[in-house]
């Protein structure tokens, strides 16, 4: 039997704790918090949003800036989360998951700047959309240090947008070894080769 990881563990215990929440009873008098108010509170708790977010610097130089209230304007609730504050989105719900076309382009959900091509994309199997390449240029890396262990952050380098991690090494059949695990918030699909230059 083999025995999952770390962040396999903590993903599929926040998958959990979301699951159960939306299966309690509603009624004021045995629950004072509706569901609402139980799972906005969530990301507040200090442990948890450590678990579920990157420690990384948000002061990084990146060509398109703007500040939080900007941000809001233009990404709904989920995005922002993401995208800007460095959550992460439960397994297996994104809308890119399983979405496997054999051409077009990932962008940036924040700046539609071109990430990945969909001949990156591949089966991984672990409920986020799964890449082994992105397109030249495009993702930036660095160092997260969340959950006591160094992982590897990737973020837009057009706007600095959250995308997700990437794992080396596992084994999976493709040209690099590597999964960019991304969450589908960040992400839009567009058909065509993706060359057209960002928007924003």
């Amino acid at each position: 039997m083999r025995i999952p990881s770390f962040p396999t563990i903590v993903r599929t215990f926040y998958t959990l704790t979301n699951a159960t929440s939306r299966t309690l009873p509603q009624h004021q008098a045995l629950l004072p918090f509706t569901r609402g108010t139980v799972l906005k509170s969530m990301p507040t708790i200090p442990f948890l949003g450590s678990l579920f977010s990157s420690a990384a610097s948000r002061d990084m130089s990146h060509p398109v800036q703007k500040s939080d209230d900007e941000w809001q304007a233009v990404l709904n609730k989920e995005q922002f989360r993401v995208l800007r504050e460095k959550g992460t989105e439960s397994p297996f719900t994104g809308e890119y998951d399983k979405h496997m076309p054999s051409s077009g382009v990932y962008t940036c959900a924040g700046c539609d700047a071109p990430l990945y091509k969909a001949t990156h994309k591949f089966k991984s199997g672990c409920g986020w959309p799964a890449y082994f390449d992105s397109i030249p240029g495009a993702v930036t890396r660095h160092t997260d240090r969340t959950f006591g262990m160094a992982r590897t952050e990737i973020v837009c380098s057009n706007c600095g947008g959250h995308l997700g991690h990437v794992f080396k090494g596992e084994g999976y059949p493709t040209p690099t070894d590597e999964r960019h695990c991304v969450n589908s918030v960040s992400l839009r699909f567009a058909e065509g080769d993706g060359e057209e230059k960002s928007k924003v």
